[in-house]
């Protein structure tokens, strides 16, 4: 279907065609009618081809239609082309009074060069007085000839049609005033909007050249998945992530896979997807493309809502973390290997001092007091090689089945019971019974022992430790809270790092190597549960455990 010119193009392309055309335009309605007028003489009224003045009539707009063509206009001052009207009301009074009798009605043909006249929007007050006098004069001549028995009758339209012309052409000048006045205001508009559009491109450029400049991939994207920007790192990792020989895959196809770098990830975990979801994260470890190219990228999205609080799109930052991911994996690697070596050796000094010790009794006193010591700081160093092997290990498995945690609790306080007393701690519990969740008993009873052994062991002044549990929903939660020393909101952030220890508890000189409750935070993610701490200096710790009631896929 073609596309109807807007009336601001044909207005355009009227200045383009130049003067002499556009008065020839102009003068083209008139001289077609009395042509036609022209033609039509010899049959419907051939008694006024012997008038002079009609043929005059006849022949003037002709004549000057070829004159609009003719005649310099553009070296001639900007109203002369005024005269074509002006002659046309000449033609028009030779043709009215000529034949007056028969076609009295050609009067009517003033309106074409009153338009003229009027929208010429030049000589504005000589235009309206020629649109009344030029009709008058056209009239006279017919009233005149009644002189001097006029009637009303014969007066009327002596007075009125001219001054239905002058009204005419008032109504024409006021409209070409409006018009021109809306044109300026369209031309403002339109001139604003050009400004407003390249202040916009050049903030479009500001905007994609800082982008470039980061060294992270930025993409946004609508709630269809469709791209709406990305900068340069951005379309590198897509094109990292189409398979060999495609210029640009489709999301669902992306090479991106799980942590285990093999395992590729389904639709709905890939970060774009989560995104379009209107899910909002942070950290999230993927790993893209295949071979020597494949990255670790750590991803984070951020949904875009419009006012009315609608999902309009997401925006979705990469960052290549490959050489964090593998300084830690070279890490824990080493602390495995260490542990391992450890192990050995103080496995065989344990033993070989539990063989002493079974046949001292011929030893003296101050020789078993100090193979105590020895057999005590061996098992305590063998713990802590435990626990880093144990951290180190990224294949600390769970096998979650349905649990009755109120079981877990109470083995849990029964263990620490001997220790609480020696610290002059009193444990207390409140746990329903049977609390059922979906956990590994072995594993989350590993978790409890260290949370509630820490609570303990940072309550050095004695107090009270709180164990307590109940269902929410769809979760357990277990809160382990005690009286103890405490320590500040920041320090809370971090409790759960490895080897973090507060401040506070080094210089309390209380043992230990920070790795209890990074072991115990791992074990409630590979639940699909979370631990939390809340605490401040010198007014206890409070430690919220989440385990799922049932199976979550999801977690």
């Amino acid at each position: 279907m073609a596309r109807r010119p807007s009336p601001k193009g044909v207005a355009l392309y009227f200045r383009n065609l130049g003067p002499r055309t556009q008065v020839a335009l102009c003068q083209l309605p008139l001289s077609l009618i009395v042509t036609v007028i022209g033609v039509m003489t010899p049959v419907g009224w051939p008694s006024l081809l012997g008038s002079p003045l009609y043929m005059a009539g006849i022949a003037l707009p002709i004549i000057l239609f070829g004159a609009c063509f003719l005649t310099p206009w553009e070296r001639m001052p900007d109203s002369s082309y005024l005269l074509i009207p002006v002659l046309d009301l000449l033609a028009i009074g030779l043709l009215r009074n000529s034949a007056t009798t028969l076609l009295p009605g050609l009067v009517v043909l003033v309106v074409f060069p009153v338009i003229w006249l009027a929208a010429s929007g030049l000589l504005v007050r000589s235009s309206l007085l020629l649109c009344a006098v030029g009709p008058f004069f056209i009239m006279l001549p017919s009233a005149a000839g009644k002189f001097p028995v006029m009637t009303a009758t014969d007066l009327t339209p002596l007075v009125l049609f001219p001054l239905v012309m002058l009204a005419v052409s008032l109504a024409i000048r006021f409209a070409s005033v409006n018009i021109r006045a809306q044109q300026r205001e369209l031309q403002t508009l339109s001139e604003e909007l050009r400004e407003l559009l390249a202040a916009s491109q050049e903030r479009e450029k500001l905007l994609m050249t800082i982008l470039d400049a980061t060294d992270v991939g930025i993409v946004a994207v609508d709630s269809n998945g469709d791209q709406l920007l990305a900068n340069d790192m951005m379309r590198r990792w897509q094109q990292n992530a189409a398979a060999a020989g495609v210029l640009r895959a489709d999301h669902s196809e992306e090479l991106v896979f799980a942590q285990d770098k093999i395992t590729p990830l389904p639709p709905d975990k890939r970060p774009l997807r989560r995104a379009i979801e209107g899910e909002s994260f942070a950290d999230y470890l993927v790993w893209i493309g295949k071979g020597p190219q494949q990255r670790a990228v750590s991803t984070a999205a951020r949904p875009l809502m419009d006012d009315g609080g609608r999902l309009t799109g997401a925006v979705v930052v990469f960052s290549d973390v490959t050489g964090m991911v593998e300084a830690m994996a070279a890490n824990e690697e080493l602390v495995s290997n260490v542990s391992h070596e450890f192990r050995s050796p103080l496995n065989s000094i344990l033993g070989n001092i539990d063989l002493v010790l079974e046949a001292g009794d011929g030893l003296p006193a101050i020789t078993l007091q100090r193979l105590d010591v020895v057999q005590r700081n061996s098992e305590r160093l063998l713990a802590l090689v435990s626990d880093l092997t144990l951290e180190a290990s990224a294949a600390l498995n769970v096998h979650p089945k349905r649990t009755d945690i109120s079981g877990l609790v109470e083995t849990s306080i029964g263990s620490a019971q001997a220790y609480a007393e020696r610290a002059a701690v009193a444990l207390m519990a409140d746990v329903p019974s049977p609390l059922w969740a979906h956990a590994d008993p072995l594993r989350i009873g590993q978790a409890l022992d260290n949370v509630v052994s820490n609570a303990i062991k940072y309550s050095p002044n004695g107090g009270t430790v709180t164990i307590s549990a109940a269902s929410t929903g769809d979760w357990v939660k277990l809160v382990v809270q005690d009286t103890g020393m405490g320590m500040a909101p920041e320090d809370a952030a971090k409790v759960f790092s490895r080897f973090f220890r507060t401040e506070s508890a080094r210089d309390a000189a209380i043992p230990g190597a920070g790795l209890g409750l990074a072991i115990t935070k791992t074990i409630m993610e590979r639940h699909g549960g979370a631990i939390a701490c809340a605490s401040a200096l010198g007014g206890g710790s409070t430690f919220t455990m989440t385990l799922p009631v049932e199976s979550n896929p999801g977690g």
